[in-house]
């Protein structure tokens, strides 16, 4: 048997700990969330929503059954994947922080994420799964519940979440002369609503027509710039994982899928124009 030198067992052990050391100092995947190299945790899906997240793109606030749009959208797209149900991990992150610049904690992310130019800087997106307009809703008795224009919100109370295409849309279309009161939440801005600090709020056209209890939809807007919102899921800025999402969302889209789950969830959220 030949001996080992015991300069160079020094020197193996010495470049074991070190690199042991270097490891126990490199922030996990399971902590510091996805950098842009691939998934959070190896084998898994990780997929967030908005913590509560809403019919019908959400049924009772559990994404796992499958039920409401962008859970079964999300199920579908991890299938393409090569993911089994049982590998889909959901996490909650709040809308703000998941369009913000940094490592995130999920892989994939759905909570109505509308496309822009702005976001694109600091996450990646798919191509579009849905596309929506904005719309208006109030409570019977407010100032807004006999409104049949825009004209008529202009001198209003109008709310919306800040940072979305809600605000944006209430103010370049309904632009109220107190300008746009701005929350934190759609739950934020529906209790204003119910309390009567504004006088109607705005939403996309699916969260507007359950959203609000008891609530009226006055009507949707005219899209801004043209154009409607485009939702697409979010990635981590740089995500390996974005070509193969994007061709996922691409192939729902070819095969019929999308319009099935559509059908299946959205199909009734027809909303009629606010002049």
């Amino acid at each position: 048997m030949t001996r080992t030198p015991s300069r160079l067992v020094a020197s193996v052990a010495a470049a074991l700990l070190s690199v042991g050391v270097l490891a126990a100092c490199a922030p996990t995947s399971d902590s510091e969330g996805s950098d842009g190299v691939g998934a959070v945790t190896e084998g898994e899906l990780t997929i967030a929503t908005g913590e509560p997240a809403y019919s019908p793109w959400v049924e009772d606030d559990d994404p796992t059954t499958g039920d409401g749009y962008e859970s079964a959208l999300a199920y579908a797209v991890a299938d393409r994947l090569g993911y089994d149900r049982d590998d889909v991990v959901w996490v909650r992150a709040t809308f703000d922080e998941s369009i913000a610049p940094g490592p995130k904690t999920f892989d994939l992310n759905l909570q109505q994420f509308s496309i822009t130019d702005q976001r694109a800087r600091a996450v990646d997106f798919s191509s579009p799964y849905y596309e929506t307009r904005q719309a208006v809703v109030t409570l019977p008795g407010s100032a807004a519940e006999g409104a049949t224009s825009v004209a008529d919100l202009t001198g209003l109370d109008i709310g919306a979440q800040s940072g979305t295409t809600s605000f944006t849309a209430a103010e370049s279309v309904i632009d109220p002369d107190g300008g746009v009161q701005a929350y934190n939440s759609n739950d934020d801005a529906k209790a204003a609503l119910e309390s009567g600090q504004v006088d109607a709020i705005v939403l996309d056209v699916p969260t507007a027509t359950y959203f609000v209890e008891g609530g009226i939809v006055l009507g949707q807007l005219a899209a801004v710039d043209g154009a409607s919102d485009q939702l697409g899921i979010v990635l981590p800025l740089d995500s390996a994982l974005t070509d193969e999402v994007t061709q996922a969302v691409d192939d729902l889209r070819d095969d019929g899928t999308l319009a099935e789950l559509q059908q299946q969830w959205l199909a009734d959220y027809d909303v009629s124009d606010l002049s």
